[in-house]
């Protein structure tokens, strides 16, 4: 087994800009990339390997290649491959959304309920997002307010800047706004539901779907109640820092600040690394690979690796 260099499908949604395209390298010939799914094994987009001999298989097929070894112990538990990792990039902002847990999700979707995280990778001065609301409230009041075009005053709106963090747990009504690029570690699920869509039209010149049924039953209408923004411990080593992001039954992430050289490995879980930033030398027993910003890898669970460059990287396990 050898570190899995992906290439990740590109969506071309309505909201979505070209800095991934412009500014970490992206090819498509679609006009827009609104996101890139930097790990993924899930059916509405796999990534896809980039080297070696599993070169051109997805990042599914090369896993089943390989077996369960690949994966580690940790992420055995889970059904199917259990994490999706995205970059967004919101030229304008996403619908008022909400994610199912795994019950509703499982028995409704035919899959996981979707837990994330978010990580603001660069934003605009001006931007904000929707975390939760702003006050307790009740499932009546939030289905009326919906009804009557009026969610707004109970929205939390947050201003952000360059470095936030906040954790989305399933249930929690949210939406990324205007101008802000975003590194996701999510669940393997691409079940939304929207709240509300500004009125907005999609390709086929009508109103894009809402599922208020199913948003008013799973939605969390208390305010959130995890700290978010500039949160996260950090530890200061020798190669940089290392940054606590999230950790959960679903994932952990952390945040390497390299400037020097670091060994990683994991007996019991794959690792993802997804380059963010700077430049990076990833050896391991048998090769090397130069990374760049917007590269992401795959290694398998007890392959032994060392990254030594300056750069900054999300470095995600279970």
């Amino acid at each position: 087994m050898y570190p899995l260099l992906l290439k990740a499908p590109i969506k071309d949604y309505l909201w979505g800009g070209r800095r991934l395209i412009e500014e970490f390298g992206f090819e498509t010939e679609k006009e827009k990339a609104a996101e890139a799914w930097m790990l993924s094994c899930h059916k509405d987009g796999n990534s896809v390997v980039r080297n070696g001999s599993l070169a051109g298989l997805s990042l599914q097929q090369a896993i089943e290649t390989w077996g369960a070894e690949a994966l580690g112990k940790k992420a055995a538990i889970f059904t199917y491959f259990p994490i999706l990792i995205k970059l967004i990039d919101a030229k304008d902002r996403l619908s008022v959304q909400v994610h199912p847990n795994d019950e509703y999700a499982l028995a409704n979707e035919g899959e996981y309920g979707k837990t994330e995280m978010w990580y603001v990778v660069d934003c605009d001065e001006d931007a904000k997002l929707i975390y939760g609301f702003n006050q307790d409230i009740s499932q009546g009041e939030f289905l009326e307010r919906i009804n009557n075009n009026n969610l707004s005053p109970v929205c939390n709106y947050v201003p952000v800047k360059k470095g936030d963090v906040f954790f989305i747990e399933a249930g929690t009504m949210h939406a990324i706004g205007k101008g802000i690029l975003i590194a996701e570690v999510q669940q393997n699920s691409n079940t939304t539901y929207r709240v509300s869509d500004y009125g907005r039209l999609g390709a086929d010149g009508k109103p894009r779907q809402l599922h208020i049924k199913q948003a008013v039953e799973v939605t969390k209408t208390e305010r959130p109640a995890r700290p978010y923004g500039d949160v996260g411990d950090v530890t200061l080593y020798p190669f940089g820092t290392v940054r606590e992001l999230a950790k959960c039954e679903y994932f952990t992430t952390e945040l390497i600040n390299l400037d020097g050289n670091v060994g990683l490995y994991d007996n019991d879980s794959f690792i993802s690394l997804l380059v963010l930033d700077g430049e990076v030398s990833l050896s391991y027993t048998g090769g090397m690979m130069k990374l760049k910003k917007g590269d992401s890898v795959f290694v398998p669970a007890t392959l032994k690796t060392r990254l030594t460059g300056t750069a900054e990287i999300m470095y995600s396990h279970m």
